[in-house]
This record gives structure tokens, sequence and C-alpha cells, in this order.
């Protein structure tokens, strides 16, 4: 039996762990002020700029699982230090693109080494807190990544406009450099359960994601109707039929299709998927806007975010309270109309001179939405399966919400080109107006998914959690 640890020991084990998701979760957003920047530096069109988030996003959701499972069978610490080190060497490619095709890749390196470092990172803490202390920990670790996520587009923002967008990259090298000296010096070596590497998942899964994505993106210009994207939609829906269909009969499935059984974890994840679908298309298309249409600059356009991102500090921890009073379903479903209801609001108000200052209430009440319905949704996927399957929904829940985050940019870039363009105030604002209206239906949509939840009549105190 390992030897638990001492307080001292489990402080370091939670300080790189937060300090190298930190890092992971800031390159997340990070990008996002310095759209604009890179769309002039390069001459990338909004289908290609799109693929600089989206690339990161893909390798990073269908790599996810298989990351926490390489760490269980040849040791969390060695690759927790080998992802930190990958990641940053991905930095390093991201700084030096010249091109936005060599920028892509290298995000989609970044990506594959985060899938190592942010499971991994939790499976540690897992190993060092014993489970009455656990929750705390936790909490810390997710308020720090919150803080990372929230704080992205401004950081971006201002090192974009200070140094340059390469310097987004180069940040990452001494962080990472401080967070492998403590894994290599404070960590213990530690071992899960070694299961089979489910590789026909992970290859069916991406390729579906990418082939359905990049229907979407080739709609517009290579038609609807087109070969090219027909061809591209359909395999992509034929090729997630055969991932389901592997999933019930492998023998160690990367996500094990029982689990959507329980109506909470796969309405949960439907809810998920959607939210992040919204929040994401819009945080790829607000800062550009800001700046394109009216005229600021990546620090101001990331600052100006504020009013909807850090909604989260004070909703968050209100929602985090209540839920275990009414459940999830309420939150979920007030907060993702909420959600819809301020950035319709946005799309109705959208013209090439609009006032900052009248986007600022429906921020916020979009803020506010998505800050109630956050919490409650990942709580409604994890309280939904047994202690020991936390781990697997937990995976699955990350899986979704990047996935989700990945189609929701593409539909929004989709719908922005269909009615707009990137070559003047007047032009962005049209598709920019007419996204919002998407990412408004999405919202929408995911409130009708919140409201399939459970209703919860009254404390749950059995020991494994029930699925209704």
């Amino acid at each position: 039996m390992q030897e638990p640890y001492a307080p001292r020991d489990k402080n370091w084990v939670l300080g790189v762990s937060a300090l190298a998701s930190f890092m992971v979760a800031l390159d997340t957003q990070v990008l996002t002020a310095a759209l604009a920047t890179l769309r002039a530096d390069f001459g990338a069109p909004m289908e290609a700029l799109q693929w600089t988030v989206n690339a990161f996003n893909l390798s990073f959701a269908v790599l996810l699982l298989t990351g926490a499972a390489l760490g269980d069978r040849f040791g969390r610490r060695r690759l927790f230090a080998t992802g930190i080190a990958l990641f940053m060497a991905s930095s390093i490619a991201c700084a030096l693109s010249t091109g936005i095709l060599a920028l892509i890749a290298a995000r989609a390196a970044q990506g594959a080494s985060a899938a190592l470092v942010m499971p991994l990172g939790m499976a540690s803490l897992s190993t060092a807190f014993p489970r009455e202390e656990r929750a705390r920990a936790l909490g810390i670790f997710s308020g720090v990544v919150g803080i990372a996520v929230l704080a992205g587009p401004a950081i971006g923002g201002a090192i974009t406009e200070g140094l340059g967008w390469q310097w987004i990259f180069w940040i990452n090298l001494p962080i990472g450099l401080i967070a492998i000296i403590m894994v290599m010096t404070r960590l213990r070596e530690s071992f899960g359960p070694s299961a089979a590497l489910d590789i026909p998942g992970l290859a069916l899964v991406a390729a579906s994601a990418f082939a359905m994505v990049w229907g979407l993106l080739r709609g517009n210009a290579a038609g609807w109707s087109s070969a090219e994207v027909l061809t591209a939609l359909v395999a992509g829906l034929l090729l997630a039929a055969a991932f389901i269909a592997w999933e019930l009969h492998a023998s160690a499935p990367m996500v094990p299709m029982r689990l959507f059984r329980s109506r909470a974890l796969s309405s949960g994840i439907v809810a998920s998927f959607l939210l992040y679908g919204a929040m994401y298309g819009v945080l790829f298309l607000l800062p550009q806007f800001l700046q394109t249409a009216l005229g600021y600059g990546p620090l101001g356009a990331g600052l100006r975010l504020l009013p909807w991102t850090a909604t989260l500090f004070v909703t968050a921890p209100i929602a985090g309270a209540v839920v275990s009073k009414i459940g999830e379903r309420p939150l979920v479903a007030i907060g993702l109309l909420m959600q819809a209801i301020g950035l319709g609001w946005i799309a109705m108000i959208m013209t090439p001179g609009v006032a900052y200052a009248s986007m600022i209430a429906p921020l916020v009440v979009a803020g506010v939405g998505v800050s109630m319905a956050m919490p409650a949704v990942q709580n409604a996927v994890l309280g939904s399966v047994a202690v020991v399957e936390m781990g697997k929904a937990s995976g699955v829940f990350n899986m979704g919400r990047f996935l989700g985050g990945m189609f929701g940019i593409a539909a929004l870039v989709a719908v922005f080109s269909a009615n707009g363009a990137a070559s003047s105030p007047a032009t962005f604002s049209a598709g920019f107006a007419a996204a919002m209206m998407v990412a408004a239906a999405l919202s929408l949509l995911g409130a009708l998914a919140g409201l399939w939840l459970p209703a919860r009549h009254r404390v749950n105190t059995a020991p494994t959690p029930q699925s209704a």
C-alpha cells in the first residue's frame, strides 16, 4: 500500500498540478484576442483561422481519455512531465510559425500534449489527497483553471498589443520549465489500472469529428449540395455510427456506452455540448468583432469580454451552493435560457456602429446564465455514476464539451461566412449578427436538453448516485 502523503507534499502536488493545468487552460482561450492580428499577418480567411482554435480542441478532445490511460499504464509522473515538455516544444513551434498551416499543425500538437497534462494533473491530485480532502483540492484546482480561461482573452490581448502574438506562446517556456522541475522533484510515481488502449475507437471519433467540421466549413465555398461537402458530412455521420457500434462491443471501450443509460448523464452531455458550442463560437467571433467593427485593439477587446466572462466568479459559487437544494435541472435550463436571451439580444442590436455600452447588459445576462449552467451540468453528469466510474464520466464530459466547442466554432463561422465577411465593419457586423442568432438557438436547445435532466425531490444520501 502506498504511504500517505504528508500535508506539505500534498500541497506541492496541488501546486504543480494547478500550475501546469493553468498553462494549458490559458492556451485554450489566450489566442482569441489575437485572431484579428493573425488574420492580418497571414492573410488567412475565417475558415482557415478557426483551425488555429479547433485543431487544439480536436486533438485534445479525442486524446483526453487515451492520455489518462497511458499515464495509468506507464506512470503518471513520467507521462505528466513528458506532456509538459511536449507542450513547451509545440509552443515553440507555434511561436516560430510563419504561415497559417504551420500554426494550425503546431496547435494540434499543443492539444495532443495537453491531453496528457490535464487528466494526469487531476489523477495526481486524486492519488495524493484522501477522499475526505479531495473535493477541496479539486475545487482549488478547478478555480485556478477557471481563472486561466476567464483571463485568457485579456492576457492574450495585452501580450499581442505589447509584444506581439508570438509571445503568447513564448511565455509557456518558463512556466513549463518550473512545472517539470516541480514534477520530477516533488511528485511520486503512481500507476492506475492497466487497460487496453482503444485505438480503433480513437481513430473513428477523430475521423468523424474532422469530416463533419470539414463539411460545415466548406459548405459556403464549395456549395452545400456539392460532392465534397455531402461526402464529408455523410462520412462523418457514418463514422460516428461506426464509433458507437465499436464502443458497444469493444472489450475496453474508450467511452463506455452503458453510462448513457443514465438520463442525467445523457441529457447533461447534450446540454454541455450545446452550451460550450455556443460559448466557444462567441469567444471566437466576439473579440474579432470588437476589433474589426468597433476599432478596439487586442487588449481593449480582451478587457471588454469581462462583463461576460467575469460573472463566473460571482455566479458559479452561488450556483454550486444551491444545486444540492434545488437540483441541476432549473439551473441548467434557466441558465442556458438566459444565455440564449443575452446572445439573441446582441444579435438584435447589432450594427456596424453599435455602442459597446449597449452590449454590456446582454453580455452580463448571458454571462450569469452560462455561469449558472456550467457547474450544474458538470455536477449532473458526475453525480449520475458510481464513484468508481467518475473518472470515465469526467473524461466523457470533457471530451463532449471540447467537441461541442469545436462544432460551435465551425457552425458559427459557416453562418458568418454565408452572411458577411471580414473585409469591412459593415460586412463583419452582418455576419456576426447572424452568427449570434445561431449561438442563441444553440443555447435554447441546450436549455431544452436541461429540462430533460431528472428533478431532484430531496438530497440523495445513497452511497452510490442513482441514474434516473
